[in-house]
């Protein structure tokens, strides 16, 4: 019931929450049992500040959304895509059922992504090129914000 709740509340990174960016970064720092105070250490910004956007009264700049996110070892892109500075790319059956899952958290969800995508890989060979809309490249350190 409580997961239920906090998927009506978050729902999926697709969704289109564009403005509750700040209730998706305090869903994903209570999953991860880490503390305002120890996140905004993390993330190098103030407890107030990190507390305003949780209550959507600021909107965080990219890097500083990529800083909350290396806090909370989840996907810059996820958190690009809830603020509406990217776009979120098409996937496969295999990336969306990940992505859907509720009992997974975002740490889990990368992780299967990643070995996904190592797999996808290795099977298309080194002169095979992926298209970059099979499977969505998640993790913190290649999400880039649009201009």
């Amino acid at each position: 019931m409580q997961q239920l709740a906090l998927l009506r509340t978050v729902g999926p990174v697709g969704d289109s929450g564009v403005g509750d960016i700040g209730g998706y970064i305090r869903a994903q720092r209570e999953n991860a049992k880490v503390s305002l105070r120890q996140l905004a250490r993390t993330a190098g910004v103030s407890n107030p500040y990190l507390s305003q956007i949780e209550r959507g009264l600021r909107t965080p700049s990219a890097e500083i959304l990529q800083q909350i996110a290396r806090g909370l070892r989840i996907s810059a892109e996820a958190l690009y895509v809830r603020a509406g500075i990217l776009e979120e790319r098409p996937a496969g059956a295999v990336v969306d059922a990940i992505l859907a899952d509720p009992h997974l958290d975002e740490r889990h969800k990368q992780s299967l992504l990643d070995v996904y995508r190592s797999f996808r890989r290795d099977a298309a060979g080194p002169d095979t090129a992926m298209p970059d809309t099979a499977v969505p490249d998640t993790a913190v350190h290649d999400a880039t914000p649009s201009e």
